[in-house]
């Protein structure tokens, strides 16, 4: 279960890091913030890993076992299929109360952590998104902003040395596009004491205006230049189910939250289920290989995952009455189940009966 969790885990992080990544590039997101990002990302990651390699890691090791004929030689000691399920059940009641703490706790807490981190990067000025040497869009793609080199000042912040600055507009006749290019040799962030309004200080200036294709340009320096950023996205309440704390989901009527708190414990309700299916599932005949039942028991794995997400999605629509919500997977999968372990003979699920 571990190998197989570490695996997924390692995949799952490098794709979501490279996504961070992108977004830190383009100045969408600050490069400090990626690990944080990712941290509070884990109990997410976590809680849909977990289940799929205790299920895996049982198919593994006991379709390794009975390929190999040890699961013959335990059950002529006398281990039935019904004792070993209560042993399998033993390790995975620990597997269960991690999952529930990360399902009622830590997954919510990190996606309300994750959605105030972003927040707060859209209060950031492009001085502070900015990465030296890329070219980076602002406003919409009307301001270009390039830094060759930044430097860490304590008292003023961020300072940017090497500035290039285009930014395009429409003439005033309408009829083309005004182009204006500034080169700066430093830029740091400035804030109007009396209004709060943001600047982009820029010193030792040059200033280029003109229509592209002409060449017909005015040339200006400055010693001290600043440019008006734009406001702070104001921040807004984190109103989605997901980030709610488990407490306030308890009780409600809100289609919303009903069908997260069913989610979330379903999410750990799984865990015994995915054990009963798994420990009969696991049995192999020694020529077909330890893993031949790894395919079919992989698509019944996501076929439960799936069916749990369509009928939240269900229950939050109001397309599905809460009493019913995610309670009738679970049950078709008990039956499954059961249904599984009627192939088995008799006396292979009473206690201290040998199978042959």
């Amino acid at each position: 279960m571990a190998a197989v969790a570490l695996i997924v885990l390692v995949v799952a992080l490098t794709s979501r890091f490279i996504q961070y990544l992108g977004q830190a590039v383009s100045g969408d997101l600050a490069s400090d913030v990626l690990l944080l990002l990712i941290l509070y990302r884990l109990p997410e990651f976590l809680l849909v890993i977990l289940p799929l390699a205790l299920f895996l890691g049982i198919l593994l090791t006991y379709g390794r076992m009975y390929a190999e004929s040890e699961m013959v030689i335990l059950a002529s000691s006398g281990l039935s299929q019904f004792r070993l399920l209560l042993m399998t059940f033993g390790s995975s009641a620990i597997v269960m109360v991690m999952v529930g703490i990360l399902s009622l706790q830590l997954a919510p807490w990190g996606i309300r952590n994750t959605e105030q981190l972003k927040q707060s990067q859209t209060q950031l000025t492009e001085i502070d998104l900015i990465v030296a040497g890329q070219f980076q869009s602002f406003g919409d793609g009307s301001r270009v902003t390039y830094a060759e080199r930044i430097a860490a000042n304590s008292s003023e912040g961020r300072q940017l040395e090497n500035v290039f600055v285009a930014t395009g507009a429409q003439t005033e006749d309408g009829t083309g596009s005004q182009l204006r290019i500034i080169l700066a040799e430093s830029a740091r962030p400035e804030i109007d004491p009396e209004t709060g309004a943001r600047f982009m200080r820029l010193e030792n200036v040059y200033q280029y205006d003109g229509i592209p294709g002409t060449a017909d340009y005015i040339i200006a320096q400055f010693d001290v230049q600043s440019i008006l950023l734009p406001e702070p996205t104001s921040f807004e309440a984190i109103i989605e189910e997901q980030a709610l704390r488990t407490g306030e989901l308890i009780g409600s009527s809100d289609p919303g939250h009903q069908a997260e708190l069913q989610w979330r414990i379903s999410i750990f309700l799984l865990i015994p289920i995915i054990t009963f299916i798994a420990v009969p599932l696991s049995r192999v005949e020694p020529r077909q290989g330890q893993y031949s039942k790894l395919v079919p028991a992989a698509l019944l794995y996501a076929s439960y995952y799936v069916l749990l997400r369509f009928s939240g999605d269900m229950v939050a629509d109001e397309n599905l009455s809460p009493a019913i919500g995610l309670w009738w997977v679970h049950a078709l999968f008990l039956s499954i189940g059961f249904s599984v372990y009627k192939q088995l003979r008799l006396s292979d699920l009473l206690p201290g009966r040998a199978s042959s």
